[in-house]
């Protein structure tokens, strides 16, 4: 929220500052992307609109299709050799190709054309009308037509409101890069300046559910993803709303807990005090977990962490301090880790609690003890940890605590036998990978950065989410670096999700850097 934010510090992404320190090329895209953005910025935002339009999310596989078939024709438009992977149950990968003559370098561009599912009833404007507004919700911004950001007459340059926002599911998370990328194009080729490295690109449509088909799709596409490095186009810029490259991702697993009470739902006037409740006998269990300042309790949960190298070391140490104007911008009194920095607690791994249940609360409330109580848990992992075994961790804890495990629902004969019963479900998973810092082509994405924002992008050594990135090295035997282009505070898998035009600016310029790499 940059009215807040600003009063506390955060810089603001764009208006850049000079960009004479980037190599010319560089400088000249940038210049190009600028010129094809303040006259044609209607045009980007009403394309922009139509993809965000389409519904792509898991559950919508007509939605997913009509994306993928969006993508590969708009692509191609712009002179790509685009093609659709497909396999059964699958959402497509949509897979192609830019040659630039004389390259040296193949470069890949991954990103995810998939979003979260979505509550409409939560959002203040439809999830799938994406609208334009003039600032934040919260900060009452006005509706605006796409039009508003029409120059004053035809081939005059008006430049983008930097607060204003377009809102919609996936518009930073991560449609965002698609549009940024066929903007950046346009304005390369109006410009009659070609890409100087060649392209490969895979977009895919089942991030969000946990690319349960990617691993398939790479080996089918394999050889037509051969590259150097692949850029993976997603998250936000850093709090500080400085850009930034980041070189690996926390690995991901689940586990649901539930845990058991009487046979039905009990009168708590005729049975309070005697029968046990189920949600207070999970919320004890769960507080056994972590401790008041923030460290996980489960016994060798830290034990497999591989340590961070003297190069990330110094990259965290040059990170500016912004979690103050974090806190206030996100209303706490306190964070986690007796002051640790946001990125030191990020190279460890968490334990979080990412949603409980058990009978209602607010108007459906009933004066029940409930039956079951469940609590899903999301566990974000480092290098070093195999998700199978930090499950396992968790699982053990819960059986020192004095509970009997089982992974099926209980009958009646064995809730009977067993006064402290739960169930554990286990979620998929990956492991976190990490791309070292002092790869080659990192001078040259820096170069990019800055000439896209007018400084030096910070250098992190890993985002805090969580990407299948490990098929990037077990399937495609390539590293990878990320380059984000959201705002950091686009509601990302929440309501009102939003690009700040700021950073769809950023992002442009920063993919016609990129191209002329």
């Amino acid at each position: 929220m940059r009215l807040a934010g600003l009063a506390l510090g955060l810089t603001p992404l764009l208006p850049p500052a000079p960009v004479a320190l980037a190599p010319s090329g560089q400088e000249a895209a940038v210049e190009a992307a600028r010129a094809w953005r303040e006259t044609h910025g209607v045009e980007i935002l009403e394309e922009f609109a139509g993809l965000l339009a389409v519904p792509s999310v898991a559950a919508d596989r007509a939605g997913l299709a009509r994306c993928a078939a969006l993508l590969a024709e708009a692509f191609t438009r712009r002179g790509a050799t685009m093609e659709l992977v497909e396999r059964e149950g699958a959402a497509p990968l949509v897979i192609g190709r830019i040659d630039a003559p004389g390259a040296t370098r193949t470069l890949g561009l991954y990103v995810h054309y998939d979003g979260q599912p979505v509550s409409p009833e939560d959002w203040t404007d439809p999830p799938f009308e994406p609208t334009l507004r003039d600032a934040p919700v919260e900060q009452g911004g006005a509706r605006l037509s796409l039009s508003a950001l029409a120059p004053e007459s035809p081939g005059a340059r008006r430049a983008w409101p930097a607060e204003w926002r377009l809102y919609a599911r996936g518009a930073g998370d991560d449609k965002a890069p698609l549009i940024a990328l066929l903007a950046a194009l346009d304005a390369l080729a109006a410009a009659d300046l070609a890409p100087t490295s060649s392209f490969v690109f895979a977009f895919e449509g089942e991030e969000e559910a946990g690319s349960t088909h990617l691993r398939e799709l790479f080996e089918a596409a394999k050889p037509a993803l051969a590259c150097d490095l692949w850029l993976v186009c997603d998250g936000p810029v850093h709090q500080s709303r400085r850009p930034q490259l980041v070189f690996g991702v926390r690995g991901v697993t689940s586990l649901e807990l539930t845990t058991y009470g009487a046979a039905r739902p009990l009168h708590s006037g005729h049975y309070g005090n005697w029968a046990p409740n189920p949600a207070l006998e999970l919320a004890r269990l769960l507080a056994s977990m972590k401790d008041a300042r923030g460290r996980v309790l489960v016994e060798g949960y830290y034990d497999t962490v591989q340590p961070l190298g003297a190069a990330e070391r110094a990259a965290l140490a040059a990170l500016p301090e912004f979690e103050q104007a974090l806190r206030a911008e996100l209303g706490l009194a306190q964070s986690e880790g007796e002051g640790a920095s946001l990125a030191e607690r990020i190279a460890l791994p968490s334990l979080n609690i990412r949603g409980l249940r058990s009978a209602d609360v607010g108007a459906a409330a009933r004066n029940i003890i409930p039956a079951s109580a469940t609590a899903a848990l999301d566990l974000r992992l480092v290098r070093g940890n195999d998700p199978a075994r930090m499950q396992e961790r968790v699982v053990a804890h819960v059986r020192a605590q004095g509970w009997k495990v089982i992974e099926t629902e209980p009958d009646l004969a064995t809730r009977r036998a067993h006064p402290r019963l739960l169930r554990v479900q286990r979620g998929q998973g990956y492991r976190a990978v990490r791309t070292p810092l002092d790869h080659p082509l990192v001078p040259a994405l820096s170069s990019a950065a800055l000439a896209a924002a007018g400084e030096a992008p910070l250098l992190v050594p890993s985002l805090g989410g969580s990407l299948p990135l490990y098929l990037f090295e077990d399937v495609l035997g390539t590293p990878m670096v990320i380059v984000p282009i959201a705002n950091h505070d686009d509601n990302q898998h929440a309501a009102d999700e939003n690009l700040r035009l700021a950073n769809l600016a950023y992002g442009i310029d920063l993919f016609a850097a990129l191209l002329r790499l």
